[in-house]
């Protein structure tokens, strides 16, 4: 996912102006220490299950103010500083888009997005 040009598309659809007064942008990174133990991370093994981001995604849009969500999972091995996952959550006012962010992070990364990280070669 290209941000930048992801949140162009976003602003020119349709009703954009009219409905959204705030956007929350997630760019996860991997991480080059354990977040159990701060251990060394050399690699990451990434499996989202991009059916259940979907559906997760769809079932938050229907909440009131909210405009637009977009996810995007990286898939494979990884390595630290390589993007992992892109959210955006577009809505009209900040105690809308803010919970909703918080709880789309929140369940992607718990129900939907497998990581695997693995240490010194």
């Amino acid at each position: 996912m290209d941000i930048n040009k992801t949140l162009q598309e976003l602003k020119a659809r349709p009703g954009f102006a009219e409905h959204v007064g705030m956007m929350l942008v997630h760019n996860g990174v991997v991480r080059a220490w354990s977040r159990k133990d701060h251990s060394p991370v050399t690699k990451v093994r990434v499996t989202p299950d991009r059916a259940r981001i979907t559906a997760i995604c769809q079932e938050m849009a229907q909440r009131p103010g909210i405009f637009a969500i977009l996810a995007e999972s990286a898939e494979g091995l990884l390595r630290p500083g390589d993007d992992l996952l892109f959210l955006v959550v577009a809505g009209d006012i900040r105690e809308h888009v803010k919970a909703t962010f918080a709880e789309l992070l929140d369940r992607v990364k718990a129900e939907a997005v497998i990581k695997q990280e693995y240490g010194q070669d």
